[in-house]
C-alpha cells in the first residue's frame, strides 16, 4: 500500500487479537486483523465497537487519527456478513459516505481486506475521473460502497445506482462534508436509503448543520466522544515562530529541510504550487495537493509523500482533509488559518495513533494578534520566539 496503514506497528509482543475478541469482533476479521499485525483496539474502537456490532445507530466523536476508519469498518462488514443478503447489480448493501477523493481511497484501503476476507465486494467513487469503470463495477454488482457525494448523485440520476438495498450506512468526516457544503447532497442521499438500516456517523465537531443529519437520521443514537477536537493531543507540541515579512522564506525553507517528513499548509492553491517548486529548486524535494491538480496527479503526489520518496507535502485545507499518513513529524502553518477549528484540523496530520508531533505556526509581526487569537480559541499555549534565519530554533524543531 503507498502509505502508512492507521496501525502502523503492533502495540503487544502477542499478537492474538484478544483484544478485538473481547469487544466481540468475529473470528474471520480477527484473522484478517492479526495478519496485519493489529492488535490493540484504539478508544474509539473499544467504545463504538460493542453498541455497532449489535446493530445500533452511533454518534462516534473523534479527532482526526483515533482510528475511526477500522471503527466503522469492522461493524460494518460484519453486519453485512450476517445478514447474508445476496449481492445485487446497482445496489450496494452498505454505503460509506466521505468528503474528498483521498479519503474515499484510504478508506478502502483499509476496509477492502476486511470485505475481501469475508467474501464481500467493494469499490470506491469519485469525482475528476471517467465514470465508465466506476459504472461497470456498479453493474457486476457490490457489497460496499465508498463514495463522495457528488459523483454518486451523478450515477444515480443517470440510472447506475440505486441505495434502496443499503443495509448499513457510514458517514465519515461529516464536520468536513459540511464545511465543504456537501451536507444537501448528503441528505438527498439519505433520504434514498432505507430508513430501517444502521446509520453510523463520525465527526470531531457537531456544528455547521452535522448536528440536524443526527436528529435527522440516527435513530436512538449512542454517542461515544473520543479525543474530542477541543483540545490537541498531549503528544503534540506547539510553537509560533514570528519572522519580518522578507525572512518568512528562508525560515519555511530550514524548517522544510528538515529529516522528517512535513506537511506544510497554504491558503491557497498557487501558494501550494509556487512553495512546492521553490523547496525543490532549493534542493528539498516536495510535493503539491490542491483542487487544481488532476486526479492521478494528486495521488501520484500522495503516494509520493506516503511512500518517503518525497518528504515534504505542501497543501491546501480542503486537498489535506484526505491526508491520513502516520509517521508526519512537523505540521508548518506556512499562512496561519484564520479560524482555531481549520488550525486543530491541519495539526491533527501529526501526532496520529499515538505518535508525537510538531506544529509549528510561521507568523508575520502583523499577523501577532491574529495568531495569539487563533491559539487561546484553540485552547493551546505555544512556546513563542521571534526568529531570523539560522536561529537555533528553526534546527532544534527541523
Amino acid at each position: 500500500m503507498p502509505h502508512a496503514p492507521a496501525h502502523s506497528t503492533p502495540r503487544s509482543d502477542t499478537v492474538d487479537g484478544s483484544g478485538f475478541a473481547a469487544l466481540g469482533v468475529p473470528a474471520p476479521l480477527l484473522a484478517e486483523l492479526n495478519s496485519q499485525q493489529i492488535v490493540d483496539p484504539f478508544p474509539i474502537q473499544t467504545a463504538t465497537l460493542p453498541d455497532t456490532l449489535a446493530g445500533r445507530d452511533v454518534l462516534g466523536r473523534g479527532r482526526t487519527g483515533s482510528g475511526k476508519t477500522l471503527a466503522f469498518s469492522l461493524p460494518l462488514v460484519a453486519r453485512l456478513t450476517e445478514s447474508n443478503t445476496p449481492r445485487n447489480a446497482r445496489r450496494p448493501r452498505a454505503l460509506v459516505l466521505v468528503p474528498t477523493r483521498e479519503l474515499a481511497n484510504q478508506v478502502h484501503e483499509t476496509l477492502a481486506p476486511l470485505a475481501s476476507a469475508a467474501g464481500l465486494r467493494s469499490t470506491v467513487l469519485f469525482g475528476g475521473v471517467g465514470q465508465n469503470p466506476q459504472v461497470a463495477k456498479l453493474r457486476q454488482g457490490v457489497d460496499v460502497l465508498i463514495a463522495c457525494p457528488g459523483r454518486l448523485e451523478d450515477l444515480i440520476g443517470q440510472g447506475h445506482c440505486d441505495l434502496g438495498a443499503v443495509e448499513v450506512t457510514v458517514l465519515d468526516e461529516a464536520d468536513h462534508m459540511a464545511d465543504m457544503g456537501f451536507l444537501p447532497g448528503v441528505k438527498r442521499l439519505l433520504d434514498r436509503t432505507p430508513k430501517h438500516g444502521q446509520r453510523m456517523l463520525f465527526s470531531a465537531t457537531l456544528d455547521n448543520g452535522v448536528d440536524v443529519l443526527v436528529r435527522r437520521y440516527l435513530n436512538a443514537p449512542v454517542t461515544h466522544s473520543v479525543d474530542g477536537v477541543a483540545a490537541p493531543p498531549a503528544s503534540m507540541t506547539h510553537h509560533v515562530l514570528e519572522v519580518v515579512p522578507t525572512d518568512k522564506a528562508a525560515v519555511v525553507r530550514e524548517l522544510a529541510a528538515g529529516v522528517g517528513r512535513s506537511l506544510l499548509f497554504t491558503r491557497t492553491k498557487h501558494a501550494a504550487k509556487k512553495l512546492a517548486r521553490q523547496l525543490t529548486a532549493a534542493g528539498i524535494p516536495a510535493a503539491d495537493l490542491h483542487g487544481n491538480l488532476a486526479q492521478n496527479a494528486r495521488e501520484r503526489n500522495l503516494a509520493a509523500f506516503a511512500s518517503g520518496d518525497v518528504r515534504v507535502l505542501v497543501a491546501t485545507d480542503i486537498a489535506a482533509r484526505g491526508v491520513h499518513v502516520d509517521e508526519i513529524e512537523l505540521v508548518v502553518h506556512v499562512d496561519p488559518p484564520t479560524e482555531h477549528k481549520a488550525y486543530l484540523h491541519r495539526s491533527g496530520r501529526t501526532a496520529r495513533a499515538g505518535a508525537a508531533g510538531v506544529v509549528v505556526t510561521v507568523a508575520t509581526t502583523e499577523q501577532r494578534r491574529d495568531v495569539a487569537d487563533l491559539v487561546r480559541k484553540a485552547q493551546i499555549k505555544p512556546v513563542r520566539a521571534t526568529v531570523r534565519p539560522g536561529a537555533p530554533e528553526i534546527r532544534t524543531l527541523a
